[in-house]
């Protein structure tokens, strides 16, 4: 195990997002070649829906970091100089990386073929592990405070942030 995170941490930054980009677009060319007009109106429409909701989860993120990371003016957000805990980040720690699993996912759902499917786990994969790697270099560059934050939000559970949102706010136990 200990093999399998060195050499995770190890990988060029850009690998995993570069690879996962790839599978992505070839995922959605295969859609638009396979598409199964005789598929299921309901799961499609799940699809469109998470299509949205990915839309989402990939635009806001850049305008909370802009306005709370302390980004320089002219650079870009990764250039966050402070750890970034409201909005999406109140829910979820990667919410661009959990963007891209749901237009993975919904691709999949409007699509329904069985090839854009097996096609679409590989970036979901990618972007999962992507995640746990971006992890490991915020908790390099913001060191306690990510670590703390870390223990509030979870990596990419929804269900699990928004419940842990809301006991924050409510006062419930964390």
């Amino acid at each position: 195990m200990d093999q399998w995170r060195r050499t995770l941490y190890g990988l060029n930054p850009y690998l995993l997002s570069t690879t996962s980009t790839v599978f992505f677009i070839l995922q959605i060319a295969l859609a638009f070649l396979l598409f199964d007009r005789s598929g299921m109106p309901v799961l499609r429409l799940a699809g469109w829906i998470l299509w949205a909701i990915g839309a989402a989860f990939g635009i806001l993120p850049t305008f909370t970091l802009r306005a709370k990371g302390g980004v320089p003016p002219g650079r870009p957000t990764a250039d966050t100089a402070r750890v970034v805990d409201s909005g999406l980040y109140a829910v979820v720690r990667h919410p661009q990386f959990m963007a891209q699993e749901f237009l993975c996912l919904a691709v999949t759902f409007i699509a329904q073929h069985w090839v854009v499917v097996v096609i679409g786990i590989v970036p979901m994969v990618l972007t999962y592990l992507d995640a746990i790697r971006e992890d490991q270099a915020c908790i390099r560059k913001f060191g306690d405070d990510y670590r703390r934050y870390m223990e509030r939000v979870p990596r990419m559970n929804l269900v699990a942030g928004v419940i842990r949102l809301l006991q924050r706010k409510y006062g419930g136990a964390d």
